[in-house]
């Protein structure tokens, strides 16, 4: 496979950041261009032969909390490295901005993936408003 070229911020192709999801998860998502206009920062992964490979996106309040959301590989490209360097690199890029990250996610991928990334337990509360 080819080599991952990492990019904080860099312009997206809307019919590409669609297609990861719908490859990782099975479906699409929200129109993301009103959401990145809001975000503190994003990140992607993309294989040297610009195919684009991962993404996450950074939320925050607009003074110093951070919400890490829509965490994603491609599904080739899974367990090498790619999700662990992304996140890594959306916490680095919020260092010295803020005081807190928070990241969403069921038992399983907390524990196999996120607090491998250096986040923690914490308690928290949660109201669905659909």
């Amino acid at each position: 496979m080819n080599a991952v070229v990492y990019a904080r911020r860099p312009p997206l192709d809307r019919e590409a950041l669609q297609n990861l999801f719908e490859e990782a998860w099975g479906h699409r998502k929200c129109d993301f261009e009103p959401v990145l206009e809001r975000s503190f920062t994003w990140v992607a992964a993309f294989s040297t032969a610009r195919f684009l490979v991962g993404f996450v996106n950074v939320a925050w309040d607009g003074g110093v909390h951070f919400f890490m959301l829509d965490t994603t590989v491609h599904p080739d490209w899974q367990r090498r490295g790619v999700g662990r360097a992304i996140v890594l690199d959306a916490i680095e890029a919020c260092r010295g901005h803020g005081e807190w990250m928070h990241v969403d996610s069921d038992a399983a991928l907390m524990h196999n993936f996120y607090d491998v990334c250096g986040f923690g337990p914490t308690p928290a509360g949660l109201v669905w408003l659909g």
